[in-house]
């Protein structure tokens, strides 16, 4: 925040001088590229091969949370699509587009065919060192299945050298975004140095219609599915109140999770459900970090003046599907995601600086939207498998 409001005077003072900061920010952004490939493959080996034993016990309650995951966090790309194009927050911003091609891997007529072929990888390596995310997450989706199907120590060993990978490429991570405030505040400097303090008000913009985004996904996702569930909307609000706001106030629903699976216990859903739905959840059912990639995303092409089509709308939202699992243990998860999802479709990396300015605002909300939506889930899986108390009666529902 010290380094935006900095970066923010200096492009209004020394406009000239800020421009010039702009191989600050290609420098930072040159070290987040570095760190795609190594984490997104090691967090998603993980995160399939991981849940093998778990899967095995309750293959029923395994499948029906998946469904359920897909299901959900689509409908909260589509409502984050639907809401930034609507409010259009990114336009009167002036970044460049980039000129880093992607035209080969996502073609100007996008159809079915060609999301399709480009889905399949023809080799890691070459994906690996194009960034090409999406081709990397096919990759890892399914080596990780088929180390499911591996037994004894060569599934061990591979295992446990992704998970050594992912624990080195956190504190690489780390390392880089102990940078980050040289990178924002080059970021913005040059931003405003360049397009003047109107680029602050599309920033006040975007918050708004995140969290406008996120409370329409919550009134007409997450509550409808409440009560289609007969969860008890009163007391299960009640007795998240404490978590939710430790989820907000820390912008980490990780650390609210203990907590709300202790209160998830006191509504009545069985421990076996609990301990099972919530990592799973953790790791594929991020409503809130999926709702605000979409909206961040379309932004980012907006403040580019990139027009994209429906067509290449939808193909950002499966990449979108695909990227965002797996990656909740990642510090700056979404930030990285942000950038493959960009890298792959074409667009300036500057945008993301943009948005790291302002994270800390929108990270609170998703935040607590993810805690949200993971517990209702858990709820929903219990009462699916008929293992959730009765129906309160009416009247004390409605309380």
């Amino acid at each position: 925040m010290v380094a935006t409001v900095l970066g923010i005077l200096w492009g209004v003072w020394l406009p000239d001088s800020a421009r010039e900061l702009k191989v600050v920010t290609q420098m930072f952004l040159s070290l987040i590229k570095c760190i795609l490939v190594p984490l997104i493959f090691s967090t998603l080996v993980v995160g399939v091969a991981g849940h093998r034993g778990d899967l095995g016990s309750v293959g029923r309650l395994g499948v029906k949370s998946m469904i359920y995951f897909e299901v959900v966090t689509t409908l909260a790309l589509v409502i984050g699509l639907v809401t930034v194009n609507v409010i259009q927050p990114g336009h009167g911003i002036h970044l460049k587009p980039s000129a880093a091609a992607t035209v080969e891997s996502v073609p100007e007529k996008v159809t079915l065919t060609s999301i399709l072929v480009h889905l399949t990888p023809q080799s890691f390596f070459d994906a690996a060192a194009k960034n090409d995310v999406l081709q990397v997450v096919v990759f890892s989706l399914l080596f990780g299945a088929a180390l499911t199907q591996v037994k004894g120590p060569a599934q061990d060993t591979m295992i446990h050298f992704c998970e050594s990978l992912a624990e080195v490429m956190f504190k690489f991570t780390g390392l880089v975004m102990n940078c980050a405030p040289f990178g924002i505040g080059a970021a913005m400097a040059y931003t405003v140095g360049k397009s003047g303090l109107s680029t602050l008000g599309n920033l006040v913009l975007l918050i708004l219609t995140l969290y406008l985004a996120l409370t329409a996904f919550c009134l007409l996702v997450l509550l409808p599915l409440a009560y289609w569930a007969g969860v008890p909307v009163a007391r299960f609000l009640s007795l998240l109140r404490e978590p939710l706001v430790v989820a907000y106030t820390t912008a980490s629903s990780d650390a609210a999770m203990p907590l709300a699976m202790q209160r998830l216990h006191q509504l009545g859903v069985p421990r076996r459900i609990i301990s099972f739905v919530m990592p799973l959840g953790y790791s594929f059912n991020l409503d809130g970090s999926t709702l605000y990639l979409a909206v961040a995303s379309i932004f980012v092409a907006q403040a580019a003046q990139i027009e994209l089509p429906i067509g290449q709308q939808i193909a950002i939202l499966l990449t979108l599907m695909l990227t965002s699992k797996g990656m909740a243990g990642i510090p700056r998860a979404s930030q990285v995601v942000l950038t493959g999802t960009l890298v792959t479709f074409g667009l300036p990396l500057e945008g993301v600086l943009l948005i790291v300015g302002v994270d800390a605002i929108m990270d609170m909300g998703r935040s607590a939207v993810n805690l949200l939506g993971n517990c209702l889930a858990t709820v929903v899986m219990a009462r699916w498998e008929g293992e959730f108390p009765s129906k309160e009666p009416s009247h004390v529902a409605a309380l």
